[in-house]
């Protein structure tokens, strides 16, 4: 088993064929046993990313509405939350600054960074950070985090 913080880019991968779709399948898969966290406010993210193909016309009807329906189930039966407080806001202020990130890129960092130090705190494997965007992973690699992009895998 292992551990993931998945952000939207890499997650939407799982409800919308694209680059990387096999490969997040294979990861989110629950046979795995792997555990899959994703910030709270990925669920708009998401929503509103195959709502914005349905309405380019890269989607069709059918296939958004599974596409939601689906990522609505696992987002609430599969996945560990993160929820946006107060301190994890304060924290994703700074990230933006230190590597002027967009700001939902950096409260999906300052997410990962929270669940990554609760489990180092009680010597436990860190999480591996997955995320489709260049700019976002290499903040987290200089967060010390490890990295993974899910473009990376055909």
């Amino acid at each position: 088993m292992d551990v993931y913080f998945f952000d939207s880019s890499g997650i939407v991968k799982r409800y919308v064929n694209e680059r990387g779709t096999t490969w997040v399948i294979g990861v989110t898969a629950p046979a795995t046993g792997n555990r899959i966290y994703v910030a709270r406010i990925t669920g708009v993210e998401v929503v509103s990313a195959i709502t914005r193909r349905l309405r380019s016309r890269s989607l069709s009807a059918s296939d958004a509405q599974t596409a939601i329906s689906q990522f609505r189930f696992d987002f609430q039966n599969q996945y560990r939350l993160v929820e946006i407080t107060p301190s994890l806001i304060t924290r994703a202020m700074s990230l933006a600054e230190t590597h002027a990130l967009r700001g939902y890129d950096a409260v999906q960092l300052a997410a990962a960074l929270e669940v990554n130090t609760r489990r180092l705190a009680l010597r436990m494997p860190p999480l591996t950070f997955i995320s489709a965007d260049a700019a976002l992973n290499a903040a987290a690699t200089t967060e010390g985090m490890t990295v993974g992009n899910p473009n990376l895998h055909p």
